[in-house]
C-alpha cells in the first residue's frame, strides 16, 4: 500500500470497515438464472452502469426469489454501493432509490452505507491512484481479485461531513466541464472513424462492379485456426500463447499479462506461418485483424490464420476485412448469444472482390494515404483526452489531500 500522507486538521484515516458494513449476496445458481424478472448484475454490469448509468440486462431472477432473498437477507438500499471485485476491479455505482435487482456473490462487494459517509466521496475516492494502488496491490498474481477481505481493509482519507460534500460539490462541477470535453474529443474520434468507414465501403462497392468476388478459401494456400485446449504455460518460456485478445490494429500485441511456452510446447503446436500471413480474431470478440511478423507464438483458438497466396496483397486484404461488408457478415454468421464465435466455414466463405495485384497496390495506395491523415487526425484528439484525464487524476489526488 501506498505510504500515508499527512492530512489537514480534522481529517482522519479510517478503513473502509470503520465506515461500511462490508459483504456481498447470497449466492444465486446459475441454473436459477432466467431470460426476465428481476435484474441480476455482474461485475460487467457494473461497469456499464458506472459507465452509462444504464444497462441492457442479459440475465434476471424470479421474483419470488427476489422477495424471498428480501425477507432473509436484505438488499442493496438508496446510498449503498457496489464496488466490482473481479474482471476491472473498484468500479463503483452507487444504488438508486427504488432500484430493484440481485447481484452475484464474488463478482460484486456490497459497501452498507450505515453511517454519514457521503457516497459520492467515496465513489471519487476509488477513482485516486491512491486507492487503485490499493486495490491492485491485493488482487492477486493469476487471477485478479478485490475481496472483502480487502475491501475492509483499505484506507481512504476521511474529512468532516460537511468537507466532504463541498468537495463532492466541487468535484461535480469541474468534472462536468472536462468530461463535456473529452466527449467532445470522443466525438471527433467517431465521425473520423465514420468518414474512414465510408471511404472504405465507397472503395469496396466500386471495386465489386468491376471484379469478380472469390471465396476467401480460393486466395490462401492454408486457413486454420489454433490450439483447442490449453498448452503447458512456462514463465521462462520465450514463445507467446497468442489469442484472440492479442490481435489488433494490424498488429499482434504482446504485453507482460501474455502467457508464455518454452520451445517443447511450441514445437508440439506451431503453425506454418509466414510474411503473407493474417489473423483474425473469430471468438468473443470478432473481426479484430493482425499481421505475422515474426513473433515467436503458438495460436489459441479464438483466433484464426490464413496464409495469402503470392498475388495477393496482404494490406488490400486487410482494408478488405476492416471493411464493414465484412464486419457485417461474420456478425450475421456468428454463433453463440453472449460469446461470439466465427467458424472457419464461415471465413473461407467470404467473398472478396479481387482486381489485379497492381491495381489492389494502386487501392492499397490511396487508402494508405487516406488513412494516414486520419489517424493524425485522431492522434491528436487522444492527446487531448489524455491530457483532460490527467488533469482530472491530478483535481482528484489535490481533493483527497485536502488541497482542493
Amino acid at each position: 500500500m501506498s505510504e500515508l500522507y499527512s492530512l489537514p486538521k480534522g481529517w482522519e484515516w479510517k478503513k473502509l470497515e470503520d465506515l461500511f458494513t462490508i459483504t456481498s449476496s447470497k449466492r444465486v445458481l446459475k441454473e436459477d438464472w432466467l431470460e426476465k424478472g428481476i435484474p441480476f448484475y455482474r461485475a460487467r454490469e457494473i461497469v456499464k452502469l458506472s459507465q452509462n448509468g444504464f444497462v441492457d440486462n442479459e440475465l434476471f431472477i424470479s421474483e419470488e426469489m427476489y422477495n424471498s432473498f428480501s425477507k432473509k437477507y436484505g438488499l442493496p438500499k438508496v446510498n449503498d454501493i457496489l464496488v466490482t471485485g473481479v474482471g476491472t476491479l473498484g468500479i463503483t455505482y452507487i444504488v438508486k432509490e427504488n432500484e430493484k435487482f440481485y447481484f452475484k456473490d464474488g463478482n460484486i462487494i456490497w459497501l452498507k452505507n450505515d453511517s454519514n459517509t457521503n457516497s459520492k466521496y467515496i465513489e471519487y475516492g476509488f477513482q485516486t491512484e491512491f486507492l487503485k494502488n490499493q486495490i491492485n496491490s491485493n488482487s492477486g498474481s493469476t487471477v485478479a481479485t478485490y475481496t472483502i477481505t480487502n475491501a475492509n481493509n483499505t484506507i481512504i482519507p476521511i474529512p468532516p461531513l460537511e468537507e466532504q460534500k463541498r468537495i463532492v460539490a466541487k468535484l461535480d462541477i469541474l468534472f462536468k466541464k472536462i468530461d463535456k470535453a473529452i466527449a467532445l474529443h470522443q466525438k471527433n474520434i467517431d465521425e473520423v472513424n465514420v468518414f474512414m468507414a465510408s471511404v472504405l465501403n465507397d472503395v469496396f462497392l466500386e471495386l465489386e462492379e468491376k471484379y469478380e468476388k472469390k471465396e476467401l478459401s480460393n486466395l490462401v494456400s492454408k486457413l486454420g485456426d489454433g490450439l483447442h485446449g490449453t498448452p503447458k504455460y512456462d514463465d521462462n518460456g520465450e514463445y507467446y500463447f497468442i489469442n484472440g485478445a492479442n490481435v489488433k490494429d494490424n498488429k499482434i500485441i504482446v504485453n507482460q499479462n501474455t502467457k508464455k511456452v518454452n520451445e517443447d510446447e511450441y514445437n508440439k503446436y506451431k503453425k506454418e506461418l509466414n510474411d503473407r500471413t493474417i489473423f483474425v480474431s473469430i471468438n468473443g470478440t470478432i473481426g479484430n485483424v493482425g499481421l505475422y511478423n515474426n513473433e515467436k507464438c503458438i495460436l489459441g483458438k479464438s483466433a484464426c490464420y490464413f496464409n495469402l497466396l503470392e498475388n495477393i496483397d496482404k494490406i488490400y486484404i486487410t482494408y478488405v476485412l476492416k471493411n464493414g461488408d465484412f464486419q457485417e457478415y461474420i456478425e450475421k454468421n456468428s454463433t453463440g448469444a453472449t460469446i461470439k464465435n466465427v467458424s472457419l466455414k464461415t471465413m473461407r466463405a467470404y467473398k472478396i472482390p479481387l482486381p489485379p495485384l497492381p491495381t489492389q497496390q494502386k487501392v492499397v495506395a490511396y487508402l494508405d494515404e487516406i488513412s494516414n491523415k486520419m489517424e493524425k487526425i485522431k492522434q491528436i484528439q487522444k492527446e487531448k483526452m489524455q491530457s483532460l484525464k490527467a488533469l482530472k487524476a491530478s483535481i482528484l489526488d489535490q481533493a483527497f489531500k485536502g488541497e482542493l
